[in-house]
């Protein structure tokens, strides 16, 4: 390879824009869709160092064998979750993702979610543009937040930001954790099923790791009861998707608001028609502000690798 040649690097899947074109600035890019037939790579291809891709492709372990050079993965997302990591490790490539950047507009979304599923924000403006209130129709009387025991699982990054959003108008703020925080302000409830009946609502803000899945089963959902509201914003492999839409179904709990379910973009049909459920297509990070600092770091991982220097938000 000429030493004037630019570093090659896989795009894997779709890429935000902004991101594409300043991959394209510092690097020689090859798109390789999520799909692709990883036997057929071409040879240039194959002599690609990095490769980058949004959280939700990942980085399966065939994708990593069919690019013998790589060296390193840069995510666009914090969850690393569909990245085979021990493959990873054991092959010596680096991954980073993008935490902390995109962690106050998710917590702002999660908020968002409680007060549109407790106050029946979204179920209202469809019957107000249907014309059912002008035909006289009453919308039905809402929970409240204030007041309420909030229960988060998983007090993070995203998880924090949330509580202290919510500080100001819970009755209690609790979580769950797989270990107690020893700096964290709020009541520990080390028993899943004892700290989902004592919640009003539940935010779940966990990683949404391998070890995650399903989390949330019904067991913790008939916890929760029938006056219980989850919110998810974490990733939808943590909720036992089969088990949630049956207890809403039955009416066993009261209400969801969902950025994230298990096979995106595909959702459950039968949540479409819930009154009691507020749908969003994973949007947690997507504001302008936050996308381009998620390339920037990106970016400046990569930047960094090549030049030799330390990560800045090494995974691996």
């Amino acid at each position: 390879m000429s030493e004037n040649r630019l570093p090659p690097i896989v795009a894997y899947g779709p890429l935000y824009p902004y991101l594409k074109q300043e991959l394209e600035r510092r690097f020689t890019v090859h798109a390789v869709a999520a799909d692709a037939d990883l036997s057929a790579l071409p040879a240039d291809v194959r002599e690609a160092r990095a490769l980058v891709s949004f959280g939700s492709v990942g980085a399966p372990a065939a994708i990593m064998d069919a690019l013998p050079k790589l060296e390193m993965i840069g995510l666009f997302s914090v969850g690393y979750d569909k990245v085979d990591v021990d493959h990873a490790r054991t092959n010596g490539i680096r991954v980073t993702n993008t935490p902390d950047v995109l962690t106050d507009d998710v917590a702002d979304l999660a908020v968002g979610l409680l007060y549109a599923t407790v106050r029946n924000i979204a179920a209202n403006d469809r019957m107000v543009r249907a014309g059912d209130w002008a035909r006289g129709v009453k919308p039905a009387l809402s929970g409240r937040v204030t007041g309420s025991r909030i229960g988060i699982l998983g007090l993070g990054r995203i998880g924090r930001a949330i509580a202290k959003r919510l500080e100001p108008v819970a009755g209690e703020i609790l979580y769950h954790n797989r270990r107690e925080a020893a700096d964290a302000p709020y009541r520990y409830v080390s028993d899943g099923l004892d700290f989902a009946q004592q919640s009003d609502v539940i935010i779940v803000a966990t990683s949404g790791g391998p070890e995650a899945a399903k989390l949330v089963d019904a067991a913790m959902l008939d916890a929760l009861g029938p006056d219980g509201v989850i919110v998810n914003i974490s990733r939808g492999r943590v909720i036992d998707e089969d088990a949630l839409v049956a207890a809403l179904a039955d009416k066993r709990i009261a209400g969801a608001g969902l950025d994230v379910f298990v096979n995106e973009p595909q959702v459950p049909e039968a949540l479409f028609a819930m009154d009691h459920v507020v749908l969003q297509p994973h949007q947690g990070s997507a504001t302008v502000h936050t996308r381009k600092a998620m390339a920037d770091l990106v970016l400046a991982n990569l930047d960094a690798h090549f030049a030799g220097q330390p990560l800045l938000t090494p995974v691996v």
